[in-house]
């Protein structure tokens, strides 16, 4: 297991003064990253090994968002390897231990040069330590989109949304969904389900349905319903999905 201690910063916090969802995956993200690194297994290593690990799926269960300027430990560890693919799991905590957010994730280990999968390495295999997964009501990778919903306005991709592999960031597509929530839908749980790299000038059609809760009453007048799930695919031009997102209420 690897772990650092963090303080939620300002930047780091959205209207209420909490961590944002954001925040969050970056902190898991940078975990990944540090782990990788001081393992010698970073970014160096993969380029020289013409390898990129590509991440497949979240799934972010949120126990409590933790408040600006808050203690908190942020801690990794790899669950399994089978095949290409690698597993692992995230955490944040309280500084009394007590789990604040936790994640599943699926990564694809792709070679460089002709982008196929590839096996992990004898070095990756030797230094990753493999521990048991976190408990939790783990979802499958797959996201079933609903009929109903409604294509909005598509969304150029920009220079501030790629990262090191040029293509965009996991994080910038779980943003770019967010902003389709209602007003005031407290995340809960997310799922991400990543199918295709979208890179620099594409466009990204958002398809949105809001799944109401069995106990959410729709009024004759008005469309509007409150929404325990709300599925945001973004789409090619093509029609071509880059990645299916679903957010749960609290």
């Amino acid at each position: 297991m690897y772990s650092f201690d963090a303080r939620i910063r300002y930047s780091e916090t959205d209207h209420t003064g909490k961590l944002s969802l954001e925040a969050l995956l970056d902190y898991f993200q940078d975990c990944s990253t540090f782990h990788s690194q001081d393992l010698g297994l970073g970014l160096e290593y993969l380029t020289e090994k013409h390898l990129v690990w590509v991440l497949s799926s979240w799934q972010i269960i949120v126990n409590r968002y933790p408040e600006c300027c808050e203690k908190v430990i942020v801690g990794t560890f790899p669950t399994e390897f089978k095949g290409c693919f690698g597993y692992r799991n995230f955490f944040l905590k309280d500084m009394d231990g007590n789990y604040l957010a936790i994640a599943n994730t699926m990564w694809t280990l792709l070679d460089t040069d002709n982008f196929r999968p590839s096996k992990p390495t004898v070095e990756m295999l030797e230094r990753y330590e493999l521990s048991p997964c976190i408990e939790a009501d783990w979802a499958p990778r797959k996201i079933t989109v609903p009929e109903g919903g409604r294509e909005l306005e598509g969304i150029q991709v920009k220079k501030h949304h790629l990262d090191t592999n040029q293509h965009v960031n996991n994080g910038q597509y779980v943003k770019m969904a967010e902003d389709f929530l209602p007003e005031g839908f407290e995340i809960a749980q997310l799922r991400a389900e990543y199918k295709k790299q979208a890179y620099l000038n594409d466009v990204l059609i958002p398809y949105v349905v809001e799944v109401p809760g069995e106990n959410s009453i729709k009024e004759e007048a008005c469309e509007n319903v409150n929404a325990d799930r709300v599925v945001v695919a973004l789409k090619g031009e093509d029609g071509a999905v880059y990645v299916n997102v679903e957010f749960t209420r609290k």
